[in-house]
């Protein structure tokens, strides 16, 4: 800082060594409390008063269900109901409902009913069956039968043996052809080793073997220890000729005269 600054009292200006909140923008009253009136963002902390709305009419109030003025009200119709007024009409007069015709005295017959109110003996008559009678589907004695009394099928008392008076049989009888009987070999003769200790048995089945690796592995015959090239630099080879050096003179054993 140069000396030339001016001072300020007995204070001279100088460069603050931190930072001063002061010398910083803050963003002032932006961040208020939740507020206490309304639905929305009012303050949890505190109480909340019966709120009303001013929310729009439902639907069913909008719609009209009355006939209105459209159907016309007959003069006559007071609000103390009809008039009285005597009216006439142009249609034709109904008949008049027929009226119940009672009996007079002269459909009873007194002196017939001395069976109905005196005591008489039974009587029959010798008149020809009704109608109905003759439809009725009843059945009669004829339909119905006791239950016997003989044989084997008794229901009241008890059944004594019966014997059968049936054909004879062709099977046993002497007139049976005995070379249609079976012979030894027809029966099938029991194993005594069901009813008796069974001895031991042998079975002349095929070797098993254990289970072992089935895999092929190469014999002696697969080896090739003179190619070997893993020990020395070149295999050992063998020749069937002779080598012959190029300064030795052949031999020659028959020479033309």
């Amino acid at each position: 800082m140069s000396s030339t600054e001016a001072w300020v009292g007995t204070w001279r200006p100088h460069k603050p060594r931190g930072p001063i909140a002061a010398l910083y923008r803050s963003p002032g009253p932006k961040y208020a409390l939740p507020g206490l009136t309304g639905i929305t963002r009012h303050d949890p902390t505190k109480y909340k008063a019966p709120m009303f709305s001013f929310g729009t009419r439902h639907d069913e109030a909008n719609s009209n269900s009355s006939p209105g003025p459209r159907y016309l009200v007959p003069s006559n119709i007071t609000r103390a109901g009809r008039d009285g007024t005597p009216a006439f009409s142009l249609h034709s007069r109904p008949k008049d409902p027929r009226v119940f015709q009672v009996p007079g005295p002269g459909h009873y017959y007194p002196e017939r009913s001395g069976k109905s109110v005196l005591r008489s003996s039974p009587a029959y008559s010798l008149s020809g069956r009704s109608k109905e009678v003759s439809n009725s589907q009843v059945p009669g004695p004829a339909s119905y039968s006791l239950p016997p009394m003989l044989g084997p099928k008794t229901v009241v008392t008890t059944a004594a043996p019966t014997y059968s008076l049936c054909g004879r049989s062709k099977n046993g009888s002497f007139h049976e052809d005995l070379k249609k009987t079976p012979g030894p070999a027809a029966y099938k003769v029991v194993d005594p080793c069901i009813y008796r200790e069974k001895p031991p048995q042998f079975s002349m089945m095929g070797r098993n073997f254990t289970p072992g690796e089935t895999t092929k592995k190469p014999g002696p015959g697969a080896h090739f220890p003179e190619r070997v090239t893993f020990t020395r630099a070149k295999a050992p080879s063998f020749s069937f000729g002779l080598r012959h050096s190029e300064y030795i003179s052949p031999l020659i054993v028959d020479v033309a005269e």
